[in-house]
């Protein structure tokens, strides 16, 4: 057999690396299409501040009539949450201007709904700003949380939602839209007063104490938000089979991203999720007055 010049052979060599390295690239490309296209939305860390009034209010929040706000407050005796026919739309890849406009109407949605709720309770109601960025930024409640794609500050009543690239090439938009409405959760518990009781029994308790109000907290908003994605139960927004794989999801994953189980752990999150998602009240989601146990 007639041996194969040195050179030639390099260049084939060559030749072959390239080849090798482009079908990795390629099936790298297509794995991370995969991930961010079926993956839900993460779940943003939320960033607030207490009430202005908390030194003064310190005491009576923590105290039974504080309490009674979360546990008893007027909104879980609404029964539904109003149905308001929500139909954001299509969520085409590539474009912010889409996003913008579809998370605009997810937010009208959620502002229709939870006023109508509101009334019902014969409580006042105002609404939260939306924000949507595409960097980290500082809010006026703080340094924004590594990891976190959304977040709602009390200080000034404002979600605010990060569009990041992978998001923009690859939407997902019922988990886009579970996030929006986690964040308003975050703002139903500000205004009903249910967060009064939580900053002030918070800055009274000890570390294991205020790791469970923050599930308390998380848990109840990520009902709240399964409640009101239970209105667009059978659209094309969310379909049973979107809904269960973004349940099984948490169920899997939900607890990884806070270590110091300040949110629940996945399977926890889920059953929280499933119960407002097939109850679709407020009051299903009364995670103040339930037993520790389901709360953890």
């Amino acid at each position: 057999m007639n041996s194969v010049p040195k050179s030639r052979l390099a260049t084939l060599v060559a030749a072959m690396l390239a080849l090798v390295l482009a079908a990795t690239a390629l099936v790298l490309v297509l794995a991370d299409v995969a991930t961010t296209s079926a993956a839900p939305v993460n779940e943003g860390q939320q960033l607030a501040s207490p009430p202005a009034k908390l030194a003064a209010d310190r005491r009576q929040g923590a105290g039974a009539a504080g309490r009674s706000r979360a546990t008893a407050n007027p909104l879980y005796k609404t029964g539904r949450l109003t149905d308001v026919n929500c139909a954001p739309g299509a969520l085409p890849a590539g474009s912010m201007v889409a996003y913008r406009r579809f998370l605009t109407r997810v937010t009208f949605c959620l502002n229709k709904a939870w006023a109508a709720q509101f009334r019902k309770a014969k409580m006042p109601f105002a609404k939260p700003r939306l924000r949507i960025i595409t960097r980290k930024i500082k809010t006026p409640c703080g340094a924004w949380n590594t990891g976190a794609d959304g977040v709602y500050c009390s200080t000034d009543r404002t979600m605010y939602l990060m569009i990041s690239k992978s998001q923009l090439r690859n939407p997902f938009p019922l988990g886009i839209t579970r996030l929006i409405a986690h964040e308003y959760g975050h703002h139903v518990q500000q205004v009903s007063g249910i967060w009064t009781y939580y900053w002030a029994a918070r800055s009274v308790a000890g570390k294991a104490k205020r790791l469970q109000l923050s599930r308390n907290s998380e848990l109840q908003a990520e009902c709240f938000s399964a409640v009101f994605m239970s209105t667009m139960r059978g659209t094309p927004l969310v379909t049973d089979a979107d809904w269960a794989y973004t349940v099984g999801w948490f169920r899997k994953n939900g607890a990884k991203g806070w270590p110091q189980n300040d949110h629940g752990r996945g399977p926890t999150q889920a059953a929280w999720m499933t119960r407002g998602f097939n109850r679709g009240t407020p009051g299903s989601c009364n995670t103040w007055a339930a037993n520790p146990r389901n709360v953890t």
